[in-house]
């Protein structure tokens, strides 16, 4: 076995959420997108809003990361993702054997497990720390206020939570969901990223 092959096994949780990500980011982007609108208006980003429409947002800001996480669950497929939750709720034979495979993955490989998690960890506070510097160091949060795209009101967070919503969130989203699937060998791609 040669050494990037087992790089690749080492990190393949990370990748095969990077693919999917990847091969699906219209779909992941235009969920990401509505949850990062839908902040931005809630932290007045277009002006003051109604508690009622405070409340509706929220519903579909949480509406669309859980139809995020289900459409990865169901590779791609919202319906299979809801059949996989439906299945391992009510068929207690399914819960143990997938039990019994996460189990027995997770002793097999807990040192990939870590570095998996360290990576993930690593990404995702580069892109915290990216946003950061756009919202805080840079004149983009002047200049939308400047140009009236933002209200004078709103503050740096609409900046902030606008792209963490089109980032991290769905990022962390897909990299949960692909290790439920593959931590229960659901999920499988090979040493070129194509399945």
């Amino acid at each position: 076995m040669n050494a990037s092959s087992t790089l690749f096994s080492q990190f393949n949780w990370l990748y095969s959420t990077l693919y999917f990500f990847k091969k699906n980011f219209a779909v992941l982007a235009g969920l990401g997108l509505i949850a990062a609108f839908g902040r931005v208006i809630q932290l007045g980003g277009f002006g003051e809003i109604s508690t009622f429409l405070n409340i509706t947002l929220e519903v579909i800001i949480e509406s669309a990361r859980v139809i995020l996480f289900l459409y990865v669950l169901g590779l791609a497929n919202v319906k299979k993702g809801v059949l996989r939750i439906k299945h391992l709720i009510t068929q207690q034979e399914n819960r143990k054997q997938n039990w019994l495979i996460a189990s027995q993955k997770v002793k097999k490989q807990w040192f990939s497990i870590l570095l998996n998690l360290i990576a993930f960890l690593l990404i995702a506070w580069t892109l915290n720390y990216l946003i950061d510097l756009l919202a805080y160091e840079t004149c983009l949060y002047l200049t939308l206020k400047k140009g009236g795209i933002l209200s004078n009101s709103a503050s740096e967070w609409t900046i902030l939570l606008f792209f963490k919503n089109l980032s991290v969130i769905p990022f962390t989203l897909v990299f949960d969901a692909v290790f439920l699937l593959w931590i229960t060998n659901r999920f499988q791609v090979n040493n070129t990223l194509q399945a």
